[in-house]
């Protein structure tokens, strides 16, 4: 199955190619730094000791799952001194938070694409001994040929929607080759486990660990940078609702329900983060053009009482904009796209609201859900009606931030776990390179 697998994916490649050429006229950094999908790069060395030296790979997909990996990739740098750390993304946006976050303290490449010749010239030229992948990324000869070459493999942070493993069902043969390779896999939850067992994983690779999310630390820097983007953004004079992580089909919802709040929240500031760059323009435009008055964050102006929206149109921003939130909205949500990650909102003891479409996120919504933390909608018709409701009842606000707290205390650990489990697997490797 992989070998046929293999001969379409060539076969594909050329129109993978050209796809990326396309979408780098909106995004020009998909069609730089192209030979790295293809494993061709130079790997830095200061010295000739250097590249002798085991390294962990971490790979992580994109923005979400960099920031998920992020307290655990630093965590790695302190307990592993003599090994290189390499992190891989599939996406610009990761890479940029790689870059911003880490700099030269890591090795950063694109991932190569699941071409046996792109991944076994990566493989050569990084030589690990771990393979840690944060999530749900598995692709059949990026483990296959890491397995080959004795290196261990975790999968991180594991979740799997019944959406997912329907989609993993429909290749079972292929999707129980895959689990096979893992060596451990460290799920969010007992369902998530139960899913993947269901799926083929043998049994003695599951570990149930948590979330790693719920880890999340707010940094003595991040919350002064919030409390001064507080006092800019008068929070202590009008509310503020962010909208995080917008989707396309979501943003008119949004702008239709602001309407609404502002009818009953005159002084209401909106603060509209859309989840990939390229949208920044037309989300911008389409706020104008429903006669709002609008900033752009990106040119650093400081809203007055008559400006009505802020656009969030930098990068790695998210987390410090959430940080001003009287009521934070989690985009992703109001669509079928499954949401996004819901904890960096609690984490700032932050009253959310999302819509139904949750099911990405499903165990840590249902914890804010059932602490009286989160309201999720049924429909996404109720968010203006629910976001006058709330932004009315400071009560109830400080009542839903209190509980977001709590539900980030009672579950913290998943990172400690997480780190034993690679501690583990790392005296296990036995890697021929």
């Amino acid at each position: 199955m992989r070998y046929l697998y293999s001969a379409l994916l060539y076969v594909l490649s050329p129109l993978v190619v050209l796809r990326m050429l396309l979408r780098s006229r909106r995004v020009p950094d998909y069609r730089r730094r192209l030979a790295e999908r293809f494993g061709i790069f130079t790997v830095p060395s200061t010295s000739p000791s250097d590249t002798a030296r085991p390294a962990i790979w971490v790979h992580a997909v994109s923005v979400g799952e960099t920031l998920a990996a992020a307290p655990v990739i630093e965590s790695l740098l302190q307990a592993y001194p003599n090994h290189r750390l390499v992190v891989t993304t599939t996406t610009p946006t990761g890479s940029q938070r790689v870059q911003a976050l880490f700099g030269g303290r890591v090795f950063h490449v694109y991932a190569p694409w699941d071409l046996p010749g792109s991944v076994r010239r990566f493989l050569h030229r990084t030589r690990p001994c771990l393979l840690l992948i944060v999530e749900t990324e598995l692709w059949p000869n990026m483990l296959h040929y890491s397995r080959a070459r004795g290196c261990r493999i975790v999968l991180a942070n594991a979740r799997l929607s019944e959406r997912s493993a329907r989609g993993y069902a429909r290749f079972g043969g292929l999707t129980r080759s895959l689990l096979e390779q893992l060596d451990t896999v460290a799920c969010q939850s007992a369902i998530d486990g139960q899913r993947f067992t269901e799926l083929g994983l043998p049994a003695r690779a599951l570990q149930v660990t948590g979330n790693i999310k719920f880890d999340l630390e707010l940094n003595e820097t991040l919350c002064m940078q919030a409390a001064a983007l507080r006092r800019d953004y008068g929070a202590d004079k009008r509310p503020i609702l962010v909208v995080a992580s917008t989707h396309a089909g979501e943003d008119g919802q949004i702008l239709a329900a602001f309407a609404t709040l502002r009818r009953s929240v005159d002084d209401c500031l909106l603060v509209i983060v859309p989840r990939h760059p390229e949208r920044f323009d037309a989300v911008h435009s389409l706020c104008v053009s429903a006669g709002w008055q609008v900033l752009r964050r990106s040119g650093g102006e400081t809203p007055a009482i008559g400006d009505d929206i802020v656009l969030g149109d930098t990068m790695g921003e998210l987390l410090l904009l959430l940080g001003v939130a009287t009521v934070a909205v989690i985009g992703g949500s109001l669509v079928e796209h499954g949401g996004h990650n819901v904890l960096e909102a609690a984490a700032w003891g932050v009253p959310v609201v999302t819509g139904p479409h949750m099911f990405n996120f499903a165990g840590a919504s249902d914890l804010l859900v059932s602490a009286g933390a989160m309201i999720m909608l049924e429909d996404t018709r109720q968010l203006g009606a629910a976001l006058v409701e709330l932004l009315g009842d400071p009560d109830r606000r400080l009542q839903m931030g209190a509980a977001a707290l709590q539900v980030m205390a009672d579950n913290r650990g998943a990172k400690k776990l997480l780190l034993e489990l690679v501690a583990e697997n790392l005296t296990g490797a036995s890697i021929s390179w």
